[in-house]
């Protein structure tokens, strides 16, 4: 599968944005899907991820309640919504497709299970 991520940009705190993330050239119900992003000279770091089916999804505490990942299997796409931005969320933000079936939630936050990966879109919040 190829991933193509999509929808950053520049806003202002407290405002709102959606990212997009399609997928090509692979079944794209079989494969668990996560966002991760990378603040510069930062390491990357999981932001969210949904199961295959999207039945489970799963945060990282500092976008709890701001953020919503979902999957529309009839697009082959991704979706993060982004809310109640704040200058800290400001990153490249990657989504990233996983085969392995997470034997615990907290497996959604190991990068080194995803593969591929999309390249990555720019967010940018301005205080």
């Amino acid at each position: 599968v190829q991933l193509q991520a999509s929808g950053g940009g520049l806003v202002q705190a407290g405002g709102s944005l959606r990212l997009s993330c399609v997928a090509s050239r692979g079944r794209f119900n079989k494969w668990g899907m996560g966002w991760f992003r990378q603040a510069p000279g930062k390491e990357r770091k999981f932001v969210a991820a949904i199961s295959w089916s999207g039945g489970i999804t799963y945060y990282a505490d500092a976008v709890k309640g701001r953020f919503t990942i979902s999957r529309d299997p009839a697009k082959n796409t991704m979706y993060l919504q982004m809310n109640s931005l704040n200058p800290e969320d400001t990153a490249v933000y990657y989504c990233a497709a996983r085969l392995l079936v997470p034997g615990d939630s907290s497996d959604y936050e190991r990068m080194w299970d995803y593969d591929p990966w999309g390249q990555g879109t720019q967010v940018t919040v301005s205080s």
